[in-house]
């Protein structure tokens, strides 16, 4: 067996199972991508003054500053949701393209 058959480049795909597996993993850092550096961004925005106090900041969610709550807990949430997430994407590709069966 050629060793060039296992080979996988993310930024060239070969064949269907690939470029679907490569999109979804596209589409999931994308996501972490933008709730991640997205949110951070935004606090950049909106702040009222150079300490970073902004609407964002006074908001209170389950007894935590919203921003520190985003970052501290929602993020890892997000984290292990998308993760689940891929995992049954990728378990209803292979068992659609056959290769479940090994």
């Amino acid at each position: 067996m050629s060793e060039d058959r296992y080979h996988i480049n993310i930024f060239k795909p070969n064949g269907d199972f690939q470029k679907t597996e490569v999109g979804y993993i596209w589409m999931i850092l994308a996501i972490w991508a933008t709730a991640t550096y997205g949110f951070q961004i935004l606090l950049k925005i909106v702040q009222r003054n150079p300490q970073g106090e902004s609407f964002l900041t006074d908001m209170n969610f389950l007894g935590f500053p919203f921003h520190y709550w985003f970052t501290g807990q929602f993020l890892i949430i997000l984290f292990i949701g998308l993760c689940i997430w891929f995992n049954v994407m990728i378990d209803n590709l292979e068992d659609r393209m056959g290769k479940g069966d090994i």
